[in-house]
């Protein structure tokens, strides 16, 4: 499992709810300890699932599982059916355990139990999650539960391939802030399992001076000052640029993290030639990335890589739910 990711098979089946702080109350304290585990906040995790819950029972319960299946039990698995990583295990088991509210019950009537941690490989056929219980709840749980795993499996399994790709170079793929509304959380946290690193979550986390704020301040050492005089101490902050004058000016300005926007390969390497004078300085590629010329880009001499794509276009890793039978 790579640095970054948490999440232990087996230790995540959880029967009923039991009694955790106002914010995680519906949750099984299993679950809160695999959310935590992962570096996931509790609460942001329990509003996304509950607001995908909220658009599968806005019209009332699920007619079709109550007229078909009311009363039996069920065993299934999810199942991968593509290689790829695995990621969103401890949503899928808080989606178990919020399920209750929208059923009309005070307990989970089903058992999950993570057999794949998340950042893990997985193959064809691998089982990745075992569920048993009241087959209503298993069904109702379903969908919802797949589109948080195939989702950030599918983020982590693109990181993946990016972070294999600049494998030794000592470049790192990172995202940033194009992730759906309610999901940054974990997304950000899918491009961990992955093997990539995160980029800010929000705008006060981290400043980063881009073309607009260098033309509304100035200049690049204008912006500069602004950003430092109103930051706090200890912030990053990062300086755009789109040529090797910019990037000058930026580190006479004192800048030591920079994002060296749409710049062709010469220019990547020339720009990192003039950075590399300065002592400290971090250095960001970013624009016009693609897997196929990432290794080049990386091998620039680039710390890290931005890529947008990981969390606004990766595509979903087919897993689905295999039943074993009702009784």
């Amino acid at each position: 499992m790579s640095a970054g990711t948490m999440g232990v098979p087996g230790t995540a089946g959880h029967a009923g709810n039991g009694t955790c702080a106002a914010s995680t109350a519906p949750l099984a304290p299993a679950t809160v300890r695999v959310l935590e585990a992962a570096g996931l906040d509790v609460p942001d995790v329990v509003r996304a699932v509950r607001a995908a819950l909220d658009e599968d029972f806005r019209y009332g319960a699920d007619v079709t599982s109550a007229a078909t299946v009311a009363g039996r039990t069920v065993t299934a698995d999810v199942v991968a059916r593509e290689d790829g990583v695995l990621a969103g295990g401890p949503a899928a088991l808080a989606v178990f355990d919020l399920l209750p509210e929208y059923l009309g019950g005070e307990q989970a009537a089903v058992r999950a139990d993570l057999l794949v941690a998340d950042g893990e490989l997985v193959r064809p056929g691998d089982a990745v999650l075992r569920v048993s219980g009241d087959a209503v709840e298993v069904l109702g749980a379903e969908r919802t539960m797949l589109n948080f795993l195939t989702h950030l499996s599918g983020i982590a399994s693109a990181t993946r391939a990016w972070a294999d790709a600049i494998a030794e170079t000592g470049a790192v793929v990172r995202d940033t802030r194009k992730t759906l509304p309610g999901l940054r959380g974990l997304q950000k946290y899918a491009v961990r399992c992955g093997g990539g690193a995160n980029h800010r979550m929000g705008l006060g986390d981290a400043a980063l001076v881009k073309d607009n704020h260098v033309a509304a301040a100035g200049g690049i050492a204008a912006a500069v000052r602004a950003v430092r005089s109103a930051a706090t101490p200890g912030l990053v902050i990062e300086i755009e640029c789109d040529s090797v004058p910019q990037v000058r000016e930026a580190l006479e300005a004192g800048a030591r993290f920079i994002l060296l926007d749409n710049m062709p390969v010469p220019v990547l390497r020339e720009a990192v030639a003039v950075a590399r004078a300065y002592e400290g300085v971090r250095l960001e590629a970013s624009g016009g990335l693609r897997l196929a010329n990432a290794r080049e880009v990386a091998e620039t001499g680039v710390d890290y890589l931005s890529v947008g794509a990981l969390t606004h276009s990766s595509r979903a890793l087919d897993l689905s739910l295999d039943y074993g039978g009702t009784a």
